[in-house]
Parts: structure tokens; C-alpha cells; sequence
């Protein structure tokens, strides 16, 4: 059975503990390269990096046998592991699944953070499970992990993307006025994962910063 093969977990199981410590696994989904840093599309590989500061994660590592960059810490009685596929935004699943897989983590465990450009610029989203709703990323994991994984969308909608191809949109980066509110936005998402670490779950819930 190859490593990447495309079958979803969908398999209710408990937590994978090691004594008293909980595996959470944070999804940031984005591009790798210079080029698409700062672009709407990269807002999860931001919000991971934010997260991995403001709680003294070690420096990130490349991990090319599970195509992502990865960097692990333990937050009280949790062993978080944040992962950033480097295999592209439409083949992130196969980032994912391998992961999960090697450190024996199930959706359950999973957050996945990524853009949403259905969703208003300065909102955020929680939820768990759902459709793909045109997410290239997202799409790549439903196909390799199933559908039941919690999500923390991050609103990138505004009025200027109604007259612009929305793939054109998605790798353009932030407006002056826009990288005002960035920080708010990172700050929100920090405190969404904190809670959804501690707390095993999150709500369907949408927070404002603007």
C-alpha cells in the first residue's frame, strides 16, 4: 500500500496519546516559494508562522518525505505538530495524508486553515466538515483525507475581487489598506487555534476583527 495513496480516513477513532498527551495536527495551507509570500491565497502559511512565534515553536523543517515543512511543540498536555505543505496548494492532501499517517493522527485531530474568498476580508470561520466550495486545497484534502476535519477560513472577499479573475485575485497580495488589518486577523486565528487545542473542538462560529 503506497504512502500516497488516495483513500480518505473517515474512521471514528479516539485521540493517539502518548501517557497524557493529545496529538493535534494544524493544516496551513499556501505555496511555497518568494513569490507568493504576502498573496491572499498564502494567508494559512501566515497564520501558521504567526502561531509558531507567538508560542516559541522551534524554527520550521523541511520534511521531504511527507512533502511539508514542519514544527512541533507541546502546549500543556497537548503535542501540537503545525504543517506546511510544500507540494503546492492543489496537491496539499497528499502532504496531509502523510502526516496523519506517520504520526498516527485522524481527522478528529485535524485543523486545516486556509483562504476563503467567500467570506468577507476581516471575518473569520469555524466549522467542521463540509464542501470543498471551489477550494483547489481544500478539494486535495477531501480527496485524501474525507470531509470530517475541523476548518478556520479566513475571509479574503472584497469588493475589488468582483471584477477580477478569481485566480488572478487569490495570488495577489493584500491591499495597503488590507495589511492594516493583518495583524488583527493573525491575532484572531491564533486565539481560534489555542482554543480549538485545548478544547478538542470548536463551534460553527464567525468572528469579526473590522
Amino acid at each position: 500500500m503506497g504512502l500516497f495513496q488516495k483513500k480518505p480516513v473517515t474512521v471514528a477513532v479516539p485521540f493517539y496519546t502518548i501517557g497524557n498527551t493529545r496529538t493535534v495536527l494544524i493544516l496551513g495551507l499556501g505555496n511555497p516559494g518568494e513569490e507568493y509570500i504576502g498573496t491572499r491565497h498564502n494567508i494559512g502559511f501566515e497564520v501558521l508562522n504567526y502561531f509558531a512565534k507567538q508560542n516559541d515553536f522551534p524554527d520550521w523543517t523541511a520534511k521531504k518525505d511527507l512533502k511539508c515543512e514542519l514544527t512541533t511543540a507541546n502546549m500543556s498536555e497537548n503535542r501540537v505538530i503545525l504543517c506546511k505543505p510544500t507540494t503546492y496548494m492543489n496537491r496539499c492532501g497528499e502532504a496531509a495524508q502523510a502526516v496523519q499517517r506517520f504520526f498516527r493522527i485522524y481527522n478528529q485531530q485535524t485543523l486545516a486553515v486556509y483562504d476563503e474568498l467567500a467570506i468577507q476580508f476581516g471575518q473569520l470561520r469555524i466549522r467542521l466538515g463540509g464542501s470543498d466550495a471551489g477550494h483547489n486545497g481544500v478539494k486535495s484534502l477531501i480527496q485524501y483525507l474525507g470531509e470530517d476535519f475541523s476548518r478556520l477560513r479566513v475571509g479574503i472577499g472584497s469588493e475589488g475581487a468582483e471584477n477580477v479573475e478569481n485566480s488572478n485575485f487569490v495570488l495577489s497580495k493584500f491591499s495597503q489598506e488590507e495589511q492594516v488589518t493583518v495583524p488583527k486577523i493573525l491575532q484572531e486565528a491564533n486565539a481560534l487555534i489555542t482554543e480549538y487545542i485545548f478544547s478538542g473542538s470548536l463551534p460553527h462560529n464567525t468572528r469579526t476583527v473590522i
